[in-house]
């Protein structure tokens, strides 16, 4: 066999004629040989041990190096974040071992200081959450309490007025409705603004015939212009849809309180009311409103802080004209919540213009025009009324607009009665009051409408939380009128589910 060419060439070189040996010294150079070859391999082998440990040793050394480095660049990061929040932080750029420590334990204080503070935070919002819903609940009960009152007031300014006073006392009844109707509009934009804080406005939307709108706006404030000797315009585009999807209450209560406004800063002069089409696009229009009058105006320097609440342009306006300073807040914040917003053109001494734009779906609905309804000759035909309500005031003013209207009555005291009353006799509408003694009218209605009764109910109610109406609906009445009630609001309301609706059978 062949030997490890090491001692195969030491064989040759010492020992010729190696190759006749003997066998035992063939065996014994074999034995060498494998020995040899043995040794060889062990020495590479511990030879690439070493190299790779070497190789190994290396890298971790330059990745600790590395990191390192990154650490104590975080540190002196670190440390002049804190010192930039903090200029009196004990950190410092000495010794970086010793001061690490002081940076941890800076930190660990810095931690427990934010516990606290989050445990105060969250006790702060917990108090400003009840003291919120303490408000709402406040001024949902104090607006009850005063609407109740008010509703007596002014249904019995109304009923006066149609007794043929002397010229005189029209004067002193006309004062006397300014005055409640200054008030209920107080009470209507606290209420207001109380919902837009909270988050409470939905908007929803609806087939609207637009120009129907101003226009109803534009009546709704001709006889109170001509008092003061201006004349109302409307300019509507004819571009402008004939219907489009919106939400009408919220755009009549825009309109309706920069009109007032307008009416209110001016005398003997005009307001426009205009409409026209800012942009078309396929399924929908953007339509610019705009509110204009010759009044007295606003300076410059006053009209960012019209627009700020309990704000007028100064105390003299306060005075003179009288306002919570909310409605143009109130204005403002409907239009940002629609993606819009209120915009204000004005001198002193000429005038103002209000205007906006709001987008509006369009829609291919055919709005059916009302019965138009004679309001010199309500007649409700004799139908039967009955009137559920526990205030006596408030029972003396619905009953005599009702006989007058040519209503046949009858009072329940509390819900248990009209129950009682309804089980055993047939009426046309019933008129319930929301809260009241013995048997409440949500109770009430529940109770009618289980024992199959399908006689239509419509809440009378000064109440004015927000899911009101649809607590209404859900006990299975049929509509909703606020107190204090318009007339006309009303006798339109009791008019819809009695005699139109047996005009149609």
């Amino acid at each position: 066999m062949p030997y490890h060419k090491l001692l195969q060439k030491q064989l040759n070189k010492l020992l010729h004629g190696h190759e006749n040996m003997p066998e035992e010294w063939q065996r014994f150079l074999e034995t060498v040989s494998r020995s040899y070859a043995t040794f060889e391999k062990d020495k590479n082998l511990s030879e690439h041990a070493f190299a790779i440990s070497e190789k190994e040793y290396q890298e971790i050394n330059n990745h600790l190096q590395f990191h390192n480095e990154i650490t104590t660049e975080s540190i002196h990061k670190l440390k002049a974040a804190i010192k930039s929040l903090d200029k009196q932080a004990p950190v410092s750029d000495a010794d970086m071992d010793d001061d690490l420590i002081n940076v941890i334990n800076y930190l660990e204080k810095q931690i427990l200081k934010t516990k606290d503070l989050e445990q105060l935070l969250i006790g702060a919002k917990e108090s400003a959450e009840l003291a919120a819903k303490a408000k709402s609940e406040f001024l949902s009960v104090m607006s009850h309490e005063i609407r109740t009152p008010l509703n007596a007031i002014i249904g019995n300014i109304h009923l006066l007025q149609q007794e043929e006073p002397l010229p005189h006392q029209k004067e002193f009844l006309k004062a006397l409705q300014i005055s409640a109707n200054n008030l209920l509009s107080l009470i209507n934009d606290v209420l207001d603004f109380n919902k837009i804080e909270e988050g409470k406005i939905l908007f929803s939307t609806k087939d609207v015939d637009l120009r129907a709108l101003l226009n109803n706006v534009s009546m709704a404030h001709r006889i109170r212009a001509a008092d003061r000797g201006n004349k109302i315009e409307l300019l509507v585009d004819e571009a402008v849809p004939a219907v489009v999807k919106a939400d009408d209450v919220r755009l009549n209560q825009i309109l309706n309180n920069l009109v007032s406004n307008a009416i209110k800063f001016t005398k003997e002069g005009s307001i426009t009311l205009q409409m026209q089409v800012a942009q078309q696009y396929e399924t929908g229009v953007a339509i610019g409103f705009s509110v204009s009058d010759t009044g007295i105006g606003i300076p410059k320097e006053k009209q960012a802080l019209i627009f700020e609440r309990f704000t007028q342009a100064n105390s003299e306006i306060t005075r003179e004209y009288g306002g919570s300073g909310l409605g143009l807040t109130i204005i403002k914040r409907l239009l940002q919540l629609q993606k819009s917003d209120i915009h204000l053109e004005s001198n002193a001494g000429k005038g103002s213009v209000f205007s906006f734009i709001l987008h509006f779906e369009k829609s291919d609905a055919v709005i059916k025009e009302e019965d138009t309804i004679d309001t010199q000759q309500y007649d409700l035909l004799g139908a039967r009324v009955l009137l559920v309500e526990d205030v006596h005031f408030n029972v003396m003013v619905a009953e005599k607009m009702l006989t007058n209207w040519n209503a046949v009555v009858e009072v329940a005291d509390n819900g248990k009665i009209a129950v009682d009353k309804l089980s055993a006799s047939t009426y046309d509408i019933v008129l319930m009051d929301l809260q009241m003694p013995v048997m409440d009218g949500y109770t009430a209605a529940r109770t009618i409408r289980g024992l199959q009764i399908s006689t239509p109910i419509v809440a009378l109610s000064a109440s004015s939380s927000g899911d009101v109406i649809q607590k209404v609906l859900n006990c299975g009445m049929n509509g909703f009128v606020s107190k204090p009630f318009v007339p006309e609001e009303l006798f339109k309301v009791i008019y819809k589910h009695t005699v139109a609706l047996h005009k149609v059978a």
